[in-house]
C-alpha cells in the first residue's frame, strides 16, 4: 500500500515540477528525497516513510514556484486529500513542509526528527556543485546579475527583503549557502556537507581571482 502511494507522489510531484527551471525541478526533488531516505538509515531515526513523502512534497507549496502561498498550500492539500493517508500521516507531514524552508534566517521551530531530516536532505542540495549550479539556475530566473559589488551583503532580513530585495546570484551565498553548513541538524548531514562546502569556497575563491582580472 505505501510501495503504490509513494510511486502516486512520484507521478504527481514529476508533472507539477516537469518544466521548472528554477532549480527545483523534479531531479532537486529526487536528490532531496534519496538523501533524506540515507540520512535516515544512517541516522537510525524517523519514520522512512513519512521522510520520503515529505521529501517528495516538499517543494508543492514553495510560493516561489506557484501563484501565492495559498495556491501552493492548497495544491499540497487537494494532492494529500487524494490519497491513502491517515490524518496523522497527513498532519505530519504538512508540519515538515511549513518548518524546513530557509525563509531568510528566519527559522521555524522543528518539531520532529523526520522534519531535521529533510530539512538537511534539502539543504544538502542547495550546496556544493550542484548548489553552485542551483543558485545561478534561480538568479537567472529571477533576473539577478551574477555580481555586482556596489551591491551589499544583507544581514538579518525579513521574509519579505528576503524573498524580493536586490542582490545578486554571488551574494546568494553569503546571504544563505555558506550559512547552511553550520544550521545543519545531524551528524550524518554534517559529514556530507563538508567536501560541498569546500567545492563553494573554492569556486568563490576563483570568480574573484578572475573578476579582479587575475
Amino acid at each position: 500500500m505505501k510501495d503504490h502511494i509513494i510511486k502516486q507522489t512520484e507521478e504527481f510531484v514529476r508533472h507539477e515540477l516537469s518544466e521548472d527551471s528554477t532549480g527545483h525541478d523534479w531531479y532537486h526533488v529526487d536528490r532531496v528525497r534519496r538523501n533524506a531516505l540515507h540520512i535516515c538509515k544512517e541516522e537510525q531515526a524517523g519514520d522512512p516513510f513519512i521522510v520520503e513523502m515529505a521529501a517528495l512534497l516538499h517543494d508543492i507549496p514553495d510560493e516561489k514556484i506557484n501563484e501565492s502561498i495559498e495556491k501552493g498550500e492548497q495544491k499540497l492539500e487537494n494532492f494529500l486529500q487524494s490519497i491513502s493517508l491517515t490524518a496523522g500521516e497527513k498532519s505530519q507531514i504538512k508540519q515538515i513542509i511549513s518548518t524546513i524552508s530557509f525563509k531568510g534566517g528566519n527559522f521555524a521551530k522543528l518539531e520532529s526528527i523526520e522534519a531535521e531530516i529533510v530539512q538537511d536532505a534539502d539543504r544538502l542540495d542547495a550546496i556544493g556543485a550542484i548548489g553552485i549550479a542551483r543558485a545561478f539556475a534561480y538568479g537567472g530566473k529571477k533576473g539577478q546579475p551574477i555580481y555586482n559589488p556596489e551591491i551589499k551583503v544583507r544581514e538579518g532580513m525579513t521574509l519579505e527583503e528576503y524573498r524580493k530585495g536586490k542582490s545578486t546570484s554571488i551574494h546568494h551565498f553569503y546571504e544563505k549557502l555558506l550559512k547552511l553548513k553550520d544550521l545543519l541538524n545531524t551528524d550524518s548531514a554534517k559529514k556530507m556537507a563538508r567536501s560541498k562546502q569546500q567545492m563553494m569556497q573554492l569556486f568563490l575563491n576563483q570568480f574573484f581571482q578572475e573578476w579582479n582580472g587575475k
